[in-house]
């Protein structure tokens, strides 16, 4: 999925990508194992993900998330940020395992997301990427109770805790997220997209905005729904994960079936939101590249069914294993989206 010279994204076989020039790759976030042989031997930051790929058309470690440009990109590590970068756009990542937070009394998953993030927001003053455009996060046991709260809401506390003391907005003005469980005992991973340039902010009518929950959510998840880089080449839209929420609450409990399409519905919605914003018919469902969530593999026949319905059996789709940030969601939906032709 490429703009002639922003940025592409393709998900394909590392091997692939092992004969061709490494130059202007940004990142890549490798799931479910890592193909240690394929991986690049120069400073390409690989981000690897303990998410069990799903689906005949891929082989478990097969898959890969492979960022580009085509301008010219430079690589470093600040603290345990590892980066590579163009002149206008930043791809970075982390990983630490939970034991290697600082202990202050909070949850041990607390301090390791709080130092994360510190850690990555140091690493944008310092490079001057200052906006956020899409934060992935991946976390063990995401939906466990751990010192008397579950661990996506402690998540969410030491976010926010993070944002708040580097100044950073807690609504509004936040970047497009996801948050999954990724295979027990893995680290606490984290990899984004910054950039030098302040993105356009789409939020969905049919939902309630993640950072203004009701307190019966627990602290308030610091993400927009979605986030669109204007570049000279052309428009990205980067859909947040996504869900069958209609205002706040859950719909369609226990029916993956049904969630699917309601959450098929509120990326159409996000699409129209960000067509508004546009000014024109930029995104539709054929730009998609998607990455699916789907918490109960035995639901993949389903879920890829109303996927082939909506989007195409073309489309280039994705499907992983992972819990959600709710125990009643069944599957959540990413996507990127290229500006299609307008004429």
């Amino acid at each position: 999925m490429a703009l002639e010279a922003g940025l592409q994204v393709d998900y394909a076989p590392l091997a692939a990508q092992a004969s061709a020039r490494w130059d202007g790759v940004l990142g890549i976030a490798v799931f479910d194992v890592s193909p240690s042989s394929a991986l690049p031997a120069n400073d390409v930051p690989v981000v690897e993900i303990r998410t069990p790929v799903l689906g005949a058309a891929h082989q478990p470690g097969e898959v890969c998330e492979i960022w580009r440009t085509h301008q010219h990109v430079e690589s470093g590590q600040l603290g345990r940020v590892r980066y590579r970068c163009s002149e206008e756009v930043l791809f970075g990542c982390i990983s630490i395992a939970e034991s290697e937070g600082s202990h202050d009394g909070a949850s041990i998953l607390h301090t390791a997301t709080r130092d994360s993030y510190s850690e990555i927001f140091a690493t944008l003053d310092a490079l001057a990427y200052p906006h956020l455009l899409r934060v992935w996060n991946y976390l063990p046991q995401i939906n466990v109770d751990t010192h008397g709260m579950e661990r996506y809401r402690q998540f969410n506390s030491a976010r926010r805790s993070a944002l708040i003391a580097s100044g950073r907005d807690l609504t509004g003005n936040v970047p497009a997220a996801c948050a999954l469980g990724s295979v027990n005992g893995s680290p606490l991973v984290i990899y984004f997209l910054a950039s030098r340039k302040a993105p356009a902010l789409i939020e969905n009518p049919r939902q309630v905005s993640a950072y203004e929950y009701p307190p019966e959510y627990g602290p308030k998840p610091a993400f927009s729904r979605a986030s669109v880089l204007r570049e000279p080449s052309g428009s990205i839209l980067f859909i947040s994960g996504t869900a069958s929420i209609v205002g706040h609450q859950t719909v369609h409990p226990g029916d993956v079936a049904a969630q699917t399409r309601e959450t098929l519905i509120n990326i159409e919605a996000l699409l129209g939101e960000a067509n508004r914003v546009s000014g024109a018919p930029r995104f539709g469902m054929e730009t998609l590249a998607c990455k699916v969530y789907v918490r109960n593999s035995a639901d993949l026949p389903l879920i890829q069914s109303q996927l082939h319905t909506a989007l195409g059996r073309e489309a280039q789709v994705v499907y992983l294993q992972a819990d959600i940030c709710r125990q009643d969601l069944l599957v959540e939906i990413e996507a990127i989206g290229r500006e299609r032709d307008c004429d």
